[in-house]
């Protein structure tokens, strides 16, 4: 009875601990402007706070230059903060090692803006699914590619596909592959950094569909970064509006939209037309 409760406890703590926590992050750059000594700076992102819980879904919105990118690459350690400090599942992380680097990458997965960038134009698809197996040393040679295949057919693509190359399929079906690639290590928590900016708006309803179906078929958390705040919308539980490297506002999409507080968040609101295309939720 003792070993269950413990057990129980254990849970659910984890459900409580946030799998990434940034806390009062700043990030600055040197620019190329300014003398030798005394070169210009820009404060990419400026004392951001944010917990990514078990389960949920943080749109981040803003235009370019922004610093939602830059956050992102704080999470998934592609850029180290200038201050401030990043808790992985409760631990520091700020400065990573590389055991902290191997173990965050099998629980966090990234899928980029492009997916003809993100692949490796001379693997194939196959190859493109086994290597993280490989690189983590996960399984054998017979459950990779087992796996293999139950993730080529969990975005949605045969199997034929499986022997083509990036340059050999579309955008849309590259960036399935690529979802698929990022879901190979069965991940907690996926960054997409604007996951359907690079695609055709039809085809865009099509991968949103797919990340909404299998964050909950999955339980997987999802840090989800657009310029387009009514796809943020649709995807996200919480959404955090950036200006400047700040966040100028944040709550549920429904307080966003509803009632926004700030005068940036209504821009947003008014200025561009959704996206999305008219068959997305369908």
């Amino acid at each position: 009875m003792a070993e269950a409760t413990n057990s129980a406890a254990v849970a659910n703590n984890d459900e409580q601990t946030p799998i990434i926590f940034l806390d009062d992050i700043h990030v600055v750059f040197k620019t190329r402007t300014g003398s030798l000594l005394h070169p210009n700076k820009v404060h990419a992102v400026n004392g951001l706070s944010l917990k990514l819980m078990p389960g949920q879904t943080i749109g981040i919105v803003g235009e370019s230059g922004c610093g939602k990118s830059t956050t992102a690459n704080v999470m998934c350690g592609l850029q180290t903060p200038t201050s401030g400090h990043v808790y992985f599942k409760g631990t520091d992380v700020t400065k990573r090692t590389a055991a902290q680097r191997k173990i965050i990458g099998r629980v966090i997965s990234v899928v980029f803006q492009d997916p003809a960038t993100a692949l490796n134009a001379r693997m194939t698809v196959r190859e493109q699914l086994m290597d993280p197996m490989i690189v983590h040393k996960v399984g054998d040679a017979k459950s990779r590619e087992a796996r293999v295949r139950e993730l080529i057919e969990m975005v949605g693509l045969p199997n034929s596909v499986l022997e083509a190359l990036p340059g050999q399929m579309s955008g849309g079906q590259r960036q399935r592959v690529a979802i698929a690639r990022a879901l190979s290590l069965k991940p907690d928590a996926i960054i997409a950094d604007e996951p359907t900016s690079a695609l055709d708006v039809s085809v865009r309803a099509q991968i949103l569909n797919l990340l909404m179906d299998l964050k909950k078929e999955l339980n997987l958390a999802m840090v989800f970064i657009s310029h387009d705040i009514q796809t943020v919308r649709y995807i996200s539980d919480q959404i955090i509006v950036m200006n400047h490297g700040q966040a100028v506002e944040r709550g549920t999409a429904e307080q966003i939209f509803n009632n926004p507080k700030d005068d940036y968040t209504r821009l947003l609101l008014g200025a561009a037309p959704s996206l999305l295309h008219p068959e997305l939720g369908k």
